[in-house]
């Protein structure tokens, strides 16, 4: 069975920083395109941004593009998410998510059977 995990959350300031970390437990990560998500309070789920599978190819959502950095690191068999210049907007649970036998984005497509962590909560408040 697939098992995603997300840790690394917390509360942060305006402007600060934070890593987000998607561990996978008896499969490779690589082996598959990986998407963020979040979902603010009342809100509905939102695609952050996403790697693919081999070619390592990124995609950001425009919110957090210039900001935000996704990252494999196929040692520690983990997909990383760099958060900088945070913004109260950003306050959130932070999913991260596969479909699987997929290799490539898909524009954040929920259309497909998708597995997901438990969710990781960032705060950004003063």
């Amino acid at each position: 069975q697939l098992q995603l995990a997300e840790s690394g959350g917390g509360l942060v300031q305006p402007g600060g920083s934070l890593r987000l970390s998607c561990a996978a437990s008896g499969f490779t990560l690589n082996a598959y395109a990986i998407d963020w998500f979040r979902q603010a309070p009342g809100q509905d789920r939102e695609g952050v941004s996403c790697i693919n599978s081999l070619d390592g190819i990124t995609y950001y959502a425009d919110s957090v593009k210039g900001r935000f950095t996704i990252y494999r690191d196929n040692a520690k068999n983990t997909v990383y998410l760099q958060m900088n210049s945070l913004k109260p907007e950003d306050t959130g649970v932070y999913y991260c998510s596969l479909r699987p036998g997929y290799l490539h984005c898909s524009n954040y497509s929920l259309e497909t059977v998708r597995y997901w962590g438990q969710g990781t909560q960032v705060t950004v408040s003063s």
